[in-house]
């Protein structure tokens, strides 16, 4: 079992750790924050952590929250080195949507990936996001070159029936 929770001024020694140790896994998909504190208090940041425990699993976060009529956000995520390919985000997704919806009244979650970026695609494939298209040179990764993504998406009314 899995919780998520949201980032404390004292996590700031493990979340540096934990991407130190992920690079590899990262690379060349994420980077690391420039700045870890302003990290620690985003709004839409959560930890995935074991049920009980406070070790940081992985991390997920909500942005670009925009209210009104859109009621729409984007996702971001990382799953920290060793606990990958053990179907932690797959769970902690399935929480992460019920905060979207359910807490915060989302209607609309969008994950811009890169196309080579498979695990990512199955993961959100597998909580019903559907591919909407592709986005060229979308996004500046690691300080370098632009990326090309693509746009995955759910709309609440699709978590609620799953």
């Amino acid at each position: 079992m899995l919780t998520l929770r949201r980032p404390v001024p004292e996590d700031l020694v493990e979340i540096r750790a934990a991407y130190a140790r992920s690079e590899a896994l990262h690379h060349p998909w994420t980077w690391a924050p420039e700045d870890f504190e302003r990290y620690l208090a985003q709004q839409g940041r959560y930890f995935v952590c074991p049920e009980g425990g406070d070790e940081i699993l992985g991390t997920f976060n909500i942005s670009g929250v925009i209210r009104g009529l859109f009621q729409s956000g984007y996702l971001g995520y990382e799953v920290f080195c060793p606990h990958q390919r053990k179907g932690i985000m797959r769970e902690a997704l399935g929480l992460l949507l019920n905060e979207a919806f359910g807490t915060l009244a989302l209607h609309r979650l969008e994950a811009n990936i890169q196309p080579g970026n498979e695990a990512s695609i199955r993961l959100v494939a597998g909580a019903g996001f559907v591919r909407e298209g592709f986005s060229r040179r979308y996004l500046r990764v690691g300080g370098g070159e632009w990326k090309d993504h693509e746009r995955w998406a759910i709309v609440n009314d699709d978590w609620v029936e799953r």
